[in-house]
């Protein structure tokens, strides 16, 4: 049964909506090199600006954009994790969380200036409602940005396509490419401080087999990431 709560139109997100913790633990081990949010700020700065953190989930990286952001806004369809968003930057006069879904983002026209989405609702074919709706609420001269995996290469792109077969990452690329977006590649890593982190990580991204699978490499705590972040101007 669906939740009642839930904005029209949102899409289960498996792991942080039922792994809230363990996805915490994801989001410290990733990119510890800071390699995405400088390859983000080389294509826009969000300096004195609006930004927009679509499916900003708990909040993670609200404070990071608030902290020179003008004004940061977060929108997550599940209402927990807007709670708890809510209190991660409730001493931050210059954010705000609201609940809502990419599909009917509650933002008025031309209302920021950079948009950052990572690992939420935009996948490829089937996104082009929320596209849409980014299309609406970016000011003209703003710019949206969205991170997600690379199943082509990296030791976590061979276990994504192994958890993911039916992804067809060639189709994934083209969609981007006709929607006028640009890629821009990332190699970072995960670095976890135990084992246990690691698999407990690994095994709310995949399903038994394909975790069990991942665990019989032994990959300790760390493993080489790439992700894409694609790009595009308004």
């Amino acid at each position: 049964m669906s939740d009642p709560r839930l904005p029209r139109g949102s899409i289960p997100s498996p792991n942080i909506w039922h792994h809230t913790a363990t996805y915490e633990l994801e989001n410290k081990a990733f990119d510890p090199d800071d390699l995405v949010f400088a390859a983000m700020r080389e294509r826009v700065s969000w300096d004195g600006r609006v930004v927009l953190d679509l499916g900003c989930g708990t909040g993670f990286h609200l404070p990071r954009f608030a902290s020179t952001a003008a004004r940061t806004v977060g929108v997550e369809p599940h209402p927990d994790l807007v709670a708890l968003a809510r209190r991660r930057t409730r001493a931050l006069d210059n954010v705000e969380v609201l609940a809502g879904a990419a599909q009917e983002i509650p933002l008025p026209d031309a209302s920021v200036d950079v948009v950052h989405v990572r690992w939420a609702y935009f996948f490829g074919p089937g996104s082009e409602p929320g596209l849409k709706e980014i299309a609406r609420v970016v000011r003209r001269g703003g710019t949206a940005l969205v991170v997600d995996n690379d199943g082509t290469r990296s030791t976590f792109g061979r276990w994504f396509s192994l958890g993911y077969p039916k992804i067809d990452h060639a189709a994934v690329e083209r969609f981007w490419a006709r929607h006028g977006w640009s890629r821009t590649p990332v190699l970072t890593r995960m670095s976890f401080t135990s084992e246990a982190d690691l698999e407990a990580v690994v095994r709310i991204e995949f399903d038994r087999e394909t975790a069990d699978a991942i665990m019989r490499e032994r990959p300790g705590t760390e493993v080489d990431y790439a992700v894409n972040v694609w790009s595009r101007d308004f």
